[in-house]
């Protein structure tokens, strides 16, 4: 019906019809599926939560006399210095030195990587200290210095897995007190924790990867990023609704996007007790309306989105791949739902809010031509399974 084409002309022009996934519902509703394709051309999607597999790549320049760094530190965070010179990777889980970690159960990991990088977005002045062997083209052994981001050559994120299609909603049936990276769960079931922004979760509004791909622009803590790769642990060959659906956590983006040009408030460091430290992010992904087919995945609702239930005092820790049972995320998001007939509350680890705030945002962007469709060249594995860790006590 459209093209992506043809759908930028209409932005750059300024007519481009745009709605968010929380608005587009009730619109198809009321014009009908034949009609609204015609007259909307993009819909916008979001989410905003913890996202542990994140992280950037930094490039600091060179000192004089020159360092090769081969251990090296921010605010007491290591970062990973196995590449060049003076490019190092900062990772959002990695823990300040000297962190007691879980050596005082639950620990209370206050500072971490993605504590560092929402404070280099924030363009605070951090420290760096960076050590080396020493060679004849770099003699310096030892640095200290400090910096902001703006210092910085270049400060790029680059994470491996975000913006989970589906996520398990994790529950504990032991008697103890859980600490893990859904949150504390309570025991014998007093309480269950989400993830996902459920109808506006750009996945889900794009079940079989048709415009999500690699190369498909998005909208990242405020930066225009783009796709880069299917995420790690994508696996899109999983078990779905008749409509679609994925019923467990299916397909996983790989992201990247300039620091530089990123918002502080869609993006925070997180400490999870017990468990350990994280980052939250903002995403945004616009879906182009190219057939009726498209608009109608983006006419998902919480009530048709299942997610699985999953005791993490067990089945989760040991792999099991057993599940209690399923949830829709419209009775997630109503506070409250019912295990074995028991009634358990629920909280989210995501903000709706957020991500109701970011696609709203990127709306604006679009409709102002200030943010145009980009068209994926490699489209996203629709039948990939992820594979376990097997021990094995010797070589194959």
């Amino acid at each position: 019906m459209k093209t992506y084409e043809q759908i930028n002309d209409r932005i750059e022009s300024g007519k481009a019809v745009v709605l968010t996934a929380d608005e587009i519902m009730d619109y198809v509703d009321k014009k009908g599926l034949e009609a609204a394709a015609k007259e909307v051309d993009v819909i916008t999607t979001a989410t905003f939560g913890p996202m542990c597999s994140s992280g950037c790549f930094l490039n600091f320049g060179h000192s004089k006399p020159r360092i090769r760094m081969s251990e090296a530190w921010v605010q007491d965070v290591m970062v990973y210095t196995g590449i060049a010179a003076v490019d190092v990777y900062l990772g959002a889980t990695q823990l300040r030195h000297g962190d007691p970690a879980n050596m005082y159960h639950p620990g209370e990991f206050r500072y971490g990587g993605g504590h560092v990088i929402e404070d280099l977005v924030a363009g605070k002045t951090l420290q760096l200290f960076a050590l080396s062997y020493g060679t004849d083209c770099y003699p310096l052994r030892e640095i200290r210095t400090y910096f902001t981001i703006h210092d910085l050559n270049q400060a790029i994120m680059v994470n491996p897995r975000n913006c989970y299609q589906n996520y398990n909603v994790a529950i504990n049936n032991s008697s103890q007190t859980l600490y893990t990276y859904m949150g504390i769960l309570e025991p014998n079931q007093k309480n269950a924790n989400y993830c996902s922004a459920g109808q506006l979760s750009p996945l889900l509004n794009d079940p079989y990867y048709e415009t999500i791909g690699v190369g498909t622009r998005v909208w990242l803590a405020g930066a225009q990023g783009h796709v880069y790769s299917e995420g790690t642990q994508h696996a899109g060959g999983c078990e779905r609704t008749p409509g679609g659906v994925p019923t467990g956590g299916a397909g996983t983006l790989a992201l990247t996007a300039d620091m530089k040009r990123m918002k502080k408030e869609f993006i925070r460091g997180v400490s999870f007790p017990g468990y350990g430290v994280s980052l939250a992010l903002g995403i945004g992904i616009p879906i182009p309306v190219l057939n009726e087919q498209i608009l109608k995945y983006t006419c998902v609702r919480d009530r048709d989105i299942l997610a699985p239930v999953v005791d993490y005092s067990s089945d989760y820790s040991q792999n099991t791949g057993k599940i209690i049972g399923r949830v829709n995320y419209e009775q997630l998001r109503s506070g409250e739902i019912k295990i074995d007939g028991k009634s358990v509350r629920v909280g989210s680890l995501s903000s709706y809010y957020k991500a109701l705030e970011i696609a709203n945002l990127l709306a604006d962007e679009i409709r102002r031509g200030d943010f145009l469709l980009a068209k994926p060249i490699a489209a996203l594995p629709k039948d990939a399974k992820m594979k376990p860790l097997v021990k094995r006590k010797q070589p194959l």
